[in-house]
Parts: C-alpha cells; structure tokens; sequence
C-alpha cells in the first residue's frame, strides 16, 4: 500500500504569523496559475468557472475598490447574506483587504436575529443574494436604532433599487488606491462570527488575524494532506467551520475550493472532485451511512459476505493503527488487496476513494457511524472547538493518534483542563478576544488566567484524549436527582439505521421519553428487504406494524446498553425530517431542542399519561 504524502498541504514557506492578505498576495506571487476557487451555475448544471490566484488577488483588489466607493472602510463591519457562491467568497477577502471586517448571516436567521446583529455591530452596508432576502433586510434601512444604509444585491435583475454587485467591478482600483490595501495588522479583527444561537440571541465573537493564524498553523500540524489540497466549501460561511476550512486555511495553504451553494448538492460535488479531505458535521457523516447502507441491504448476500468479511479487515487494520501499533504484514497484505478489490470500487462510486483526511466536529460523532466508515478504510477524525476557539480546540489525528469515541487531543494552539463539575475550559492563541458590543467594545469572557468555560462537559483518559459528554446546559436531570446526557441515549438510539434522527425527554421526570424519526434513506430500503409495503411514504411506513416492532426491537436494543436512568420508556415515531428551513436544526445541523420540544409539547406530554 501506498502511504499518503507526510505533508500538511500548505506552502513549505508559509509564514508562522502574518495577516490574512499578505498570504493572498504571496499566492498571487508564487502560485498565480494554481487554481484557488471553482464554482457552477447557481441551479448545480453546467461547467465549473475556476479562477486562478492571480485572478482573485486582481478580482479581490477591484472589489475593495468598489466597497469603498460605498464608504466601507476600515474597522467598518459588512453584513452578507448569501449561499456559498464566488461574489460571497470574494467580497470577503475584498473586506478584509480593505481593512474592513465581514460578518456573514446564516441564510435562515429568522427576521429579528438579523436586527439583533444589525443593531449589535452597527453595520452601514448590507450584501444579499437576490430578492427574498432584499425583503428581509429593507425594513432595517429605515430602523432608527440600525445604522445600515445600503443594500447589495449579488444576483443581477434583483436589485430593485439596491447597489448591483456588478456595479462593484465596473472600474479597475487605482494605482494609489493599491498601495493602500492590505494594511491589516495581526491583532486586528479578521471577523465577527454570530453563535446559531440554539439558546438565547446570537453573540458576535470576535477574531483577530493572529488567532485565525495560530488556529490554521495547529490544524496544519496535525493532519496529512497533499500540497494544494482541494475543498469542498458547502457548509454556510457564518459557521466557524467553513470560514476556517473555506476561507483562511485555503489563503494559508493555496489550495483548491469548490463552492457548493446547495448543500443537498453535496454528494453530487464529491463524486466529481474526488476530494483528499472532507469534512461533515455528524448529520452529514450519519446521511452518507443511511444511503450506503441502503444500497448494501438491496445487494445480493454473496456479495454482501464479501463487503463485510473486507470490513472486518479494515476495521482490524484501524484497531492496530488507533492502538498505535504497526499491522503485522500479513494483515497488511489483506487489508491493501481488501481495499483494492472491494472496498475502493465501493468508495469511489461515491467520490470518496481519495480521501486521506475525513474530519468530523459540531456535535458529539454517533461511535456506530465511525464504526461503518472504518470499515472501509476512512477512520472520521473526530474534533472539538467552538467558534470562540477559532474553530478546532482537540482533534484526533492520523498523524499523532486517535481513540475512536474520543474527540482527541489539543491541539496547539490551546491547552485545556476541567472544572470540578467536569466543564471544560480552554485557553490559549487560537481563543478569541471576546462578544462584541454595540458601542464596538468588546467584552472578553475569560477569567483573570484566560481559561474560557465552554459550557460542554467531558472527560479525559491517561493519554490525553477528551471525551465528551454533553452540552452543560443540555444535561437531564430527572426527578429522583441523577444527571442524564442526551445525547449519549439518541446516538444509542441512532445506532439502527431505521431512526435518522432523535430528541430524548425527561428534565425533572420520572423516566424518559424520546421522539424518533425515520430515516429518509434507509427506511424504505429496509421496507423494500423486508417485504413491507405502505401506501403514503414514510408516513405510511410510520403507521406500519412491522415498522413498530422493528423499531421497538431498536429501542429495546439501545436500553440494554443504557443504565436505568439512561433508558427509554416510551417513545413517538415521526416521519418528517427535521431541517434547518423547518426550524428544529441550526444552520450547522445541531439540535435545536427547544424548538423541538415546543413544537412536539402535546406529543411529549402524551407520552407521560397513563
């Protein structure tokens, strides 16, 4: 087998500390024919645009130029509110060339979360995709208490009156207007990213140039990737995640990014680019499963002996390599013509046969997830971190060690311990300044030693590996006083490929309940072996007597491995998905529990009465 490169995919000359636009230009320097961004037509057909760095270090320029003649200048803060597509990507390392400080929008922040933020960072200029969300954002042009005062529109014939982003481009920057960009100095603010807010108003937290740096050098420490790695950019920009994986890390590493506007679009990306890295929160990690698993059971059982006596042998290879040993030659040998001949044809079917760096983080990873993508070789290197650590804080790593389970070690540009209670707290380079206020102060939140207290509750194992249980203000506590974490019981739940998804009930009650939803993909393929047929879809399937008994042998399967308090009592079968556009998921595919548990009140409660 041949080894992947023991590389980090960045330049070998890339500085250790340097604003963001001094690494654009040295792009633009030394890599000017070297593709840096890709993208479609905004329906998904079609060629793909690409743009070398030359082209965006030139592009970028004439944009700061256009930005200005709006009066964005530096320290000013610009909203945007659009998809994963080049005119936001580009404005934003426009901005930042400009001195000024983007602040992008989750595209389904509801109409007073965007009047929260607009008021918080006192924003003059808006930009937005098309005409819906021009409507969102007008009212605010005539608010007394918000700043803004000007509106552009991305997607051209939608302006309505609004600055066309076209208009932006229309003159080349000026010789004198040149030499004055690209004066950003480390500790100023490189962005300000609002928190999903899955309690409370989102909070504005503020990240210098020099944290994102320290934040980019550690991941780069790390991981194992080949020099200009491509990207797959779909996740949405206002998540720390993107911006660190879409934006910076690419500015740092001269790779390649393909923007994906459409995340349901996602699959269709990788099976064309066949990326060397991939990141998926847990959702996306859990929906991939569904829909091999899903193709496996409908495969004939010859052929489904021979997937699974390979996987078997990859996860034995993948046990050695977690332990920290070498596979002994044999194994090696089984496992290289197991790969070749099995598992990489199935792989590259999805465009996953390259991948070398598979990385996962948002939420605690479901252990049978990993469990079935290590048996084909891709062991998900889970990663913790919030957006007030820059993104990743510990990660496991092909390079240093895993523990499946686990979401590793820290990184480091951060140090970790924990609290009595078992909270974690966090210090270090890569923590950020503070919560912007609306007079533009910002407010830290570390003690007088500079340790942050996430809110996220864990432990650690002797070699160094953290291991999360829940969100500290997530934790159940029944009535009889014992803590319970939910999400400990719904990835228990989670492990039966019929439930997609699961919300687990029971502060200051009894027992627990749980709300279960089937999963789009793999609940009619597991109809279709069974024999079960229902009229209406998943609804139908939902109402169905086998469906019941199967999913009550998965509940039942979960409770015996769950203690007493940990288990299930009753449970409500859904059938449809919970979503961002509906409400119950954040932009980032976290639970928003308490949407959930309002909306389902009369089905929770119900579950309680005799």
């Amino acid at each position: 087998m041949t080894s992947a490169p023991r590389t980090t995919g960045r330049p070998s000359d890339a500085p250790a500390d340097r604003p963001l636009p001094q690494l654009l230009a040295r792009n633009a320097r030394e890599y000017p024919g070297l593709p840096g961004l890709s993208w479609q037509a905004a329906d998904g057909d079609g060629d793909w645009t690409t743009l070398t760095w030359a082209e965006i270090h030139e592009l970028t320029e004439r944009l700061a130029a256009g930005y200005a003649t709006l009066g964005v200048g530096r320290g000013d803060h610009v909203l945007m509110m659009m998809a994963n597509r080049p005119e936001h990507w580009l404005s934003d390392l426009a901005l930042v060339r400009l001195g000024a400080v983007p602040v992008s929008v989750y595209g389904t922040a509801a109409p007073e979360q965007i009047t929260h933020i607009a008021r918080n960072c006192r924003a003059r200029v808006a930009v937005v995709e098309g005409t819906a969300q021009a409507e969102l954002w007008e009212p605010l042009l005539t608010d007394a208490e918000t700043p803004l005062a000007r509106l552009v529109v991305a997607e051209a014939g939608a302006e309505g009156g609004h600055v066309p982003y076209a208009a932006l481009l229309r003159d080349p920057a000026s010789e004198r207007f040149a030499k004055e960009l690209d004066a950003a100095a480390p500790d100023d603010p490189l962005t300000v990213v609002y928190t999903s807010g899955t309690t409370g108003e989102p909070k504005g937290v503020v990240l210098t140039h020099r944290q994102v740096m320290a934040n980019a050098l550690a991941l780069d420490a790390v991981v194992e990737l080949p020099p200009h790695v491509e990207h797959i950019c779909y996740l949405p920009f206002a998540h720390i995640a993107e911006r660190m994986l879409g934006i910076y890390l690419p500015c740092h590493r001269a790779s390649h990014v393909y923007l994906c506007a459409d995340p349901t679009n996602v699959g269709t990306v990788v099976r064309k680019v066949r990326p060397a890295q991939f990141f998926g929160v847990p959702r996306i990690w859990e929906k991939l499963c569904a829909a091999v698993r899903a193709v496996l059971s409908l495969m004939p059982a010859e052929q489904r002996e021979a997937i699974d006596a390979a996987s078997a042998v990859a996860r034995e290879h993948v046990g050695y390599r977690e332990r920290g040993e070498t596979p002994p030659a044999e194994l090696e040998e089984r496992y290289v013509r197991a790969r070749r001949e099995v598992l990489l044809p199935l792989l590259a079917a999805g465009g996953l046969d390259r991948v070398t760096w598979a990385a996962s983080a948002s939420a605690p990873m479901p252990v049978d997830v990993v469990d079935f993508w290590a048996g084909f070789g891709i062991v998900i290197m889970d990663a913790w971190g919030l957006t007030e650590t820059t993104g990743v804080a510990t990660t496991n790593s092909p390079r240093t060690g895993f523990r499946i389970g686990s979401v590793g070690r820290p990184v480091s540009s951060a140090e970790i311990r924990l609290a009595a209670d078992g909270e974690i707290e966090v210090r270090g380079e890569s923590v950020f300044s503070g919560y912007l206020q609306p007079d533009g102060s910002v407010r830290s939140a570390l003690d007088a030693d500079g340790w942050l207290a996430t809110g996220d509750i864990g432990r650690t194992d002797a070699d160094g590996y953290l291991w999360l249980t829940d969100r500290k203000k997530e934790m159940i506590i029944t009535s009889t006083g014992k803590n319970v974490s939910p999400a400990l019981v719904e990835n228990a739940l989670k492990e039966h490929p019929l439930i997609g998804q699961a919300l687990v009930h029971g502060d200051r009650r009894s027992y627990l309940v749980a709300l279960l939803v089937l999963d789009a993909e793999a609940a009619p393929a597991w109809a279709a072996a069974n024999g079960v047929e229902a009229d209406g879809g998943l609804a139908g399937l939902v109402r169905h007597p086998a469906v019941r008994a199967e999913v009550d042998r998965a509940v039942a399967a979960a409770n015996s491995r769950l203690s007493r308090t940990e288990q299930v009592k009753r449970y409500e079968l859904l059938s449809e998905e919970w979503g961002p556009a509906t409400g119950e998921l954040t932009p980032s595919l976290k639970m928003r529990r308490r949407v959930i548990r309002d909306k389902y009140a009369d089905a929770l409660s119900g579950l309680y009465r005799d």
